[in-house]
């Protein structure tokens, strides 16, 4: 088996059992709350960024890793290199990488190199790497990995349900008024990915006991071929809930697997607290 390497942005999510297994090498982007900046990386306290958000007026921001990051990242004995990123409709992070990438192959021609825009973010980006992984281990070429991988990309299906709409308050992207109707019906957005990777309403529900139901529903009327595919959950700081949403789903469908992973600081800025995210 080629020896490969597999990059992603800090939000590619992970859990601890892939963190141990150390199959990823992660580039973090940065987040900035008021005058603070810092790291999305293994030293970030997703919770005290959960407070800081709460605490503050403005909307959060995030920076992409510079070029450089990416070229240190580069740097190995590896044959193959193959990078999964934030959909490039979100984020500058593709960008980011392949001139990264263009800028390394100038003195190290025979390093194979390709950067995926996965379209997605969070636990799609975590599917997306596994993916890359699982056809290294069958022996797929580069080429190979490459057509399969933007297939695969291509068929994924991201949701993800909103339990805070502060973040998208402040970045002016849901009106105030009809912010305080939505809060005060309970009403909860779920929102999904396109094919372009930009973000779409697909519904609003009221009440989390019913946006949970429909989200389930949703899956089956989106998705075929489900026995092939691993589902993915990542959560924003509601394990109690992500478990108990990977059971209605596996009472419902038969997945290949389904993971269950943590958001980091990017994907906790845009889930925000008791946000879910799925792919499959």
């Amino acid at each position: 088996m080629m020896k490969i390497k597999v990059i992603g942005d800090s939000c590619l999510d992970l859990n601890e059992e892939l963190k141990k297994k150390k199959l990823f090498n992660i580039v973090p982007l940065s987040i900035r709350i008021d005058d603070k900046e810092f790291k999305d990386d293994e030293n970030l306290d997703t919770n005290e960024l959960l407070k800081m958000m709460k605490n503050s007026s403005d909307v959060p921001k995030t920076s992409s890793p510079a070029p450089d990051s990416f070229l240190k990242a580069y740097e190995g004995d590896e044959d193959s290199i193959f990078v999964v990123t934030l959909s490039s409709q979100l984020s500058g992070t593709y960008n980011s990488a392949v001139l990264a990438k263009n800028m390394y192959k100038e003195k190290n021609e025979h390093k194979f190199i390709h950067v995926f825009d996965s379209l997605s973010a969070s636990i799609g980006e975590t599917l997306v790497g596994l993916k890359i992984l699982e056809l290294a281990k069958e022996n797929h070429t580069n080429l190979e990995i490459v057509e399969k991988v933007n297939e695969y990309i291509k068929e994924m299906k991201t949701f993800f349900y909103l339990e805070s709409l502060d973040n998208m308050i402040k970045a002016g992207r849901i009106n105030k008024l009809v912010a305080k109707v939505a809060t005060a019906f309970s009403i909860k957005p779920i929102m999904g990915s396109t094919e372009k990777g930009t973000i779409r309403l697909v519904e609003k529900v009221r009440g989390s006991k019913k946006a949970f139901k429909r989200l389930v529903e949703i899956i089956g009327e989106q998705g075929h071929k489900l026995e092939e595919k691993i589902l993915g959950i990542a959560h924003c700081n509601s394990l109690a809930k992500a478990e108990k949403l990977k059971e209605q789903i596996k009472e419902k469908y038969n997945f290949k697997d389904i993971i269950i992973v943590e958001a980091a600081g990017i994907s906790t800025v845009y889930a925000n607290e008791g946000g879910i995210i799925i792919a499959f």
